[in-house]
């Protein structure tokens, strides 16, 4: 009888050699083959469905990023250096409902949003505000934003050169996906076209001058918590992901320039193998298409990377602290599924923005995954299960219908195809069917959720220690607001708004440049927004039936 191992390298070892001799892999794109002949698909080779790092976690852990923002800059940073304190890597922030609908603190369609599902941004002094004594190129930053991401992502960039830091030198992502906002979430403000301009213009401004940034994140999350099914989540968000390389390309760009920087955002939901196989298809689905369709050569452009959050659709109300092991195990199915960057949801979020209480719990849940659960010492271990290798191929296959079916309203370009989807409601209709069909087997008892319509005793938990937004928070940030405007020079920021409406009507001068100029002049999201809306226009829904 052999004696078990105990080193993890030879252990390893033993598992992919095991694998290969038993040929458990998918049999698509030649895979079989390739473990056949010795060449097989290990982790950190193509088509990287195990993953696209040889040594997975063992040389570097997911970042551990959390989600954070509320009421004023102030009040998020110091949300932010508790999170920093308490062992979080990364840093990832959360817009207010104005700021993310291009709308200023002061506007009339602002009332009773400002700072209440997450932090109001106006100006560059909010930016000033927001990162306070932590270092932009020390810490790597995520900003979940689409419509105005790039007057943001400008803020941003004049935020670092004012505190002495290159802009080559950050380091993060911000979200600017328009894609899904006509798809799922809906927070969108110019029509699809213009607003791709602006994706493209920030993935070659990047590409030529911050090589550490990821200027879009091609999000899955979303569509998932509008209640779509695993396999469209996977669908929708990859077909995003080449419709923008597709816009790209016809842009001037090279497929090589701009790819390896792309990155993606999926959500964990509870079905813990089906999440797995989702992860796992999405890397080879991206490697395959970015080589064989789009002529990718640099392997780095084939690496699908992807950050994780946990399904914050999946949360409950009723029992919220059922939810910390919700999360937990929706955490693992991340690390299990490869993830490069994890958040993990606060217990109490069903109920309000989460306190800082709630929200240590959700990273020690993720400290507690990394570090005592041993799921970090090998790489991919549920590789060639025969479940989880089925679950990869299903996830695959019913994707690859999606992209068929797109590429046949494009003629022959996804890119198209997705706008045409959107337009006649192909994608609004197939998540709407998804929800409805899992609320009624909710409702119906077919689908159970714990503490919602099975095991329903313990309602009476008592009163929740929940986050209040003070009320005070929309006065102080219209003094901020009002403040800014006095100090600023007029001129210089009239000025610069004819120059976004002069650039934003030639599509082939770069937005980004003018945009850089607009914060630093502490020009408001607001106008900047209202200057591009007189040249792009707005984009209205049409009402499909």
């Amino acid at each position: 009888m052999t004696e078990p191992t105990t080193d993890r390298n030879q252990w390893e070892a033993a598992f992919d050699a095991a694998a290969k001799r038993d040929t458990l892999f998918s049999t698509r794109s030649g895979v079989e083959q390739d473990a056949v002949h010795g060449d097989g698909p290990f982790p950190g080779q193509y088509p990287y469905t195990r993953g696209i790092h040889a040594a997975g976690y063992r040389s570097r852990l997911w970042t551990m990023r959390m989600f954070a923002g509320f009421g004023t800059a102030t009040d998020t940073n110091a949300r932010f250096k508790d999170i920093l304190r308490n062992g979080g890597t990364g840093l990832s922030t959360a817009f207010d409902m104005p700021t993310l609908m291009g709308h200023d603190s002061d506007s009339e369609w602002a009332v009773g949003e400002v700072g209440r599902a997450g932090v109001a941004v106006d100006t560059l002094a909010d930016m000033e505000d927001l990162f306070a004594d932590i270092d932009l190129g020390g810490v790597s930053t995520s900003m979940t934003i689409n419509g105005p991401a790039a007057i943001v992502m400008a803020m941003y960039i004049a935020l670092a050169e004012k505190t002495g830091v290159d802009h080559g030198a950050l380091s993060g992502t911000i979200q600017n996906d328009i894609f899904k906002e006509y798809q799922a979430q809906k927070e969108y403000i110019f029509p699809p076209r213009p607003s791709v301009r602006l994706v493209t213009d920030m993935m070659a401004f990047t590409a030529a001058e911050m090589p550490r940034w990821h200027p879009v994140s091609i999000s899955g999350y979303h569509i998932r918590e509008a209640g779509s099914t695993a396999a469209h989540e996977l669908a929708f968000t990859v077909a995003n992901g080449f419709a923008y390389v597709e816009a790209a390309i016809a842009a001037g760009l090279d497929v090589d320039t701009f790819a390896p920087r792309l990155s993606f955002f999926f959500n964990a939901h509870s079905d813990f193998f089906e999440e797995i196989g989702k992860f796992r298809a999405a890397r080879r689905i991206w490697a395959r298409w970015m080589k064989e369709r789009y002529g990718a050569t640099d392997p780095k452009s084939q690496m699908l990377r992807f950050h994780t959050q946990t399904a914050g659709v999946s949360l409950t109300a009723q029992q919220p602290k059922n939810n910390i092991a919700r999360v937990a195990i929706q955490a693992l199915s991340g690390a299990l599924g490869g993830t490069q960057s994890l958040h993990t949801d606060s217990y109490d979020e069903a109920l309000a923005l989460p306190t800082e209480e709630a929200a240590r719990i959700a990273l020690r849940t993720q400290q507690i995954v990394a570090h005592e659960t041993g799921v970090a010492n090998v790489v991919d271990p549920l590789g060639g299960a025969p479940y989880v290798e089925w679950m990869t191929d299903e996830m695959e296959r019913q994707a690859e219908a999606v992209f068929a079916h797109l590429d046949e309203l494009g003629n022959g370009s996804i890119l198209e195809g997705v706008y045409e989807g959107i337009e006649n409601g192909y994608f609004v209709g197939e998540i709407a069917d998804a929800s409805y069909r899992f609320e009624r087997e909710v409702n119906a008892g077919e689908r159970i959720i714990v503490g919602v319509n099975a095991f329903t005793e313990g309602h009476d938990e008592g009163e929740q220690n929940l986050l209040r937004v003070d009320p005070a928070t929309e006065e102080l940030q219209h003094k901020r607001l009002a403040g800014v405007k006095q100090d600023r020079d007029d001129a210089a920021v009239a000025a610069v708004l004819e120059r976004v409406k002069a650039d934003a009507a030639d599509p082939t001068v770069n937005m980004m440049p003018v945009l850089i100029d607009a914060a630093k002049a502490y020009a408001t999201e607001g106008e900047v927004v209202r200057a591009l809306e007189s040249v792009f226009g707005t984009y209205v829904e049409k009402t499909v039936i």
